[in-house]
C-alpha cells in the first residue's frame, strides 16, 4: 500500500469496525446519530454514518471517533486495531506489525529493557499504571479483611469465628502495608508534579494523617 492510500484504508478499517460494533449493539444508524447528538455532537448525523460505513466518507475527526466509541459502548482502541480478528495491521504507512504490538504502542505499554527515563511520557504512564495496581491491591486486602470480620460476627460456631478472626487479622496487616505503600507512592507522585487520581471512597483515609489499623476504623 502506498503512503497516499494508507489514510483512506485506515479510515476504512475503522468504518468496518464501527459498522460491526453498531450491529453488535443492535443500533440503527439513526440511533447512533441520536446518541451523538445526546453527547453534544449533533453534526454527526445519520447521513454521516451512512457515508462513513459506505466508504464515501474517507476521514473522521478525533471528536467523532471518541463520541462514536462511547455511543457504541466499545473501547476506542479496539476500533483502531482489529485485535483478535487480524494477526497484523499496517499501523503506519508501510509499517506492518502484530496487532497486539500496535495496541501496546498506542497505549504506551510496549515492553522496555529498562525503566523509562524520569519525566518522559512513558514514565508518566508507568507511574499511573503502578498507582492503579496499588489501589487495586489495597482495595482487595481491605475488602477481604472486612468480609472475614463480618462473617465472624454472624457465625455461631466458635471455632469458625476464631478462624475467621485470625484470617481477618492477617488481611488487615496486608491492608495496612498496602495503604502505607499507596500513600508513599501518591506522595512521590506529588513531589514529581503529578496529580494522583482520586481515590475510591473506601480508600479515602489513605490521604488522611493517620492510616487506620483496621478496616472498620476507616468507615
Amino acid at each position: 500500500m502506498t503512503s497516499d492510500q494508507w489514510p483512506t484504508a485506515f479510515t476504512g478499517r475503522i468504518a468496518q469496525r464501527l459498522r460491526d460494533s453498531r450491529k453488535a449493539a443492535g443500533l440503527t444508524m439513526a440511533e447512533v446519530a441520536q446518541g451523538c447528538a445526546d453527547r453534544g455532537l449533533p453534526e454527526f448525523t445519520e447521513h454521516s454514518m451512512k457515508n462513513l460505513e459506505s466508504g464515501r466518507k474517507t476521514s473522521i475527526t478525533i471528536a467523532d471517533f471518541f463520541v462514536l466509541a462511547d455511543v457504541l459502548g466499545v473501547p476506542p482502541v479496539t476500533l483502531l486495531f482489529p485485535l483478535g480478528t487480524s494477526a497484523t495491521v499496517e499501523v503506519l504507512p508501510g509499517k506492518e506489525v502484530s496487532t497486539w504490538d500496535a495496541v501496546a504502542w498506542f497505549t504506551g505499554e510496549t515492553p522496555l529493557d529498562e525503566a523509562a527515563p524520569e519525566g518522559t511520557a512513558r514514565d508518566t504512564l508507568d507511574a499511573f499504571r503502578h498507582h492503579g495496581d496499588l489501589v487495586a491491591a489495597a482495595t482487595s486486602s481491605y475488602t477481604l479483611a472486612k468480609e472475614r470480620r463480618r462473617a465472624a460476627s454472624t457465625t455461631l460456631d466458635r471455632a469458625r469465628r476464631a478462624t475467621l478472626l485470625q484470617r481477618a487479622e492477617g488481611y488487615e496487616e496486608h491492608a495496612f502495608e498496602d495503604a502505607k505503600e499507596l500513600r508513599t507512592f501518591r506522595s512521590r507522585m506529588g513531589e514529581r508534579g503529578l496529580t494522583p487520581p482520586a481515590l475510591p471512597d473506601e480508600l479515602a483515609f489513605v490521604d488522611q494523617p493517620e492510616i487506620p489499623n483496621h478496616p472498620e476504623d476507616g468507615e
